[in-house]
């Protein structure tokens, strides 16, 4: 039994034995190589593809928000444009409306005028129509009244027509007569 115990009493545990150490550095550089030569390059190429397209999204993100601005400003200049627009339109409705009531104004005058004066023809036509249908009848009376009062019939029209021409530029003088006095 001494010498178990000299033998495990003379190695110390905490200290592997050589060929252990060895071994284990062989697996560790196999190991090393393995991963250095398969797994890091895949690693390196996933992690390149995902800069890559993180760069790309944030390329097309600028892209589309230079776009996106560009879009707005054209937007804003379109919305400035339709307002000057909409002002012009309606500041030519608002001089077209301005010509629209003068002319109508224009028209009803015309108009207006155009009533008066064919009034005024209408008023005189019945006028003259009706000096002329007094003169007829004032005729016939003084024809009549003639007749009886000179005893003669007047029934010639020639006559008549003198006696009542006569009569009516007597009327006529009479009453310019009195009229200037």
């Amino acid at each position: 039994m001494n010498s178990i115990y000299l033998a495990v009493g003379a190695a110390n545990p905490l200290i592997p034995h050589p060929v252990e150490i060895v071994l284990a550095l062989v697996v560790f550089g196999l190991l090393y190589v393995a991963v250095k030569k398969w797994v890091v390059p895949n690693f390196e190429e996933t992690f390149a593809e995902r800069t890559t397209a993180i760069e790309g999204g944030l390329q097309a993100a600028e892209t589309k928000q230079a776009e996106a601005d560009a879009k707005l400003a054209e937007l804003e200049k379109q919305l400035g444009d339709a307002r000057h627009e909409a002002a012009r339109i309606r500041e030519e409705a608002r001089e077209q409306g301005a010509a629209i009531v003068a002319e109508m104004r224009e028209q009803a005058q015309a108009e207006s005028t155009r009533i008066v004066e064919h009034g005024k023809a209408q008023i005189e036509a019945e006028r003259q129509q009706a000096v002329t249908s007094l003169r007829a009848e004032v005729g016939s009376l003084a024809t009549g009244l003639a007749g009886r009062i000179v005893g003669e019939s007047l029934d010639d029209e020639a006559r008549q027509s003198r006696v009542v021409e006569r009569f009516l530029a007597d009327l006529e003088a009479d009453q310019s007569q009195s009229g200037v006095n």
